[in-house]
């Protein structure tokens, strides 16, 4: 009777937590229980025991993981550790690289008129910018 390398299971909570999706396991607690992650496509409660294999969508706006689950620890480790407990895919990092590049255009447009408070005339230009570039 050898104990396993590796737990039957984990916590969602705790697996998100280690695998530093959350600073903290109560943040992680929150975010499942408001809906920000899916197990398998399905709607998870903090308690459900995850495997690997199991597959998983963590929103953390404005980003979306979607992350297969490689190994389980209920322990938070070095960022290094942590990566390997998950495959992320390449959908997943290209759409994330994608709205990070959306994200800094957009922070170059607001500080266009430094502290001041844009006319009417800059307001429409910067209306057309974003318009023309679909950020909006």
């Amino acid at each position: 009777m050898g104990e396993q390398d590796e737990p039957r299971g984990v916590r969602l909570d705790k697996w998100l937590w280690a695998a530093r999706f959350f600073k903290t396991r109560s943040l992680a607690a929150v975010a499942v229980d408001g809906g920000r992650v899916r197990v398998n496509g399905e709607r998870a409660k903090r308690a459900r025991l995850l495997h690997t294999g199991d597959q998983l969508q963590v929103r953390l706006p404005p980003y979306t993981f979607e992350v297969l689950v490689r190994g389980l620890s209920e322990r938070r480790g070095p960022a290094s550790d942590a990566a390997l407990l998950y495959l992320e895919a390449a959908a997943s990092v290209e759409a994330r690289e994608r709205i990070r590049l959306q994200l800094r255009a957009a922070g170059d447009l607001t500080g266009a008129f430094e502290g001041e408070r844009p006319t009417k005339r800059d307001r429409r230009k910067l209306d057309r910018l974003r318009r023309d570039s679909g950020l909006d």
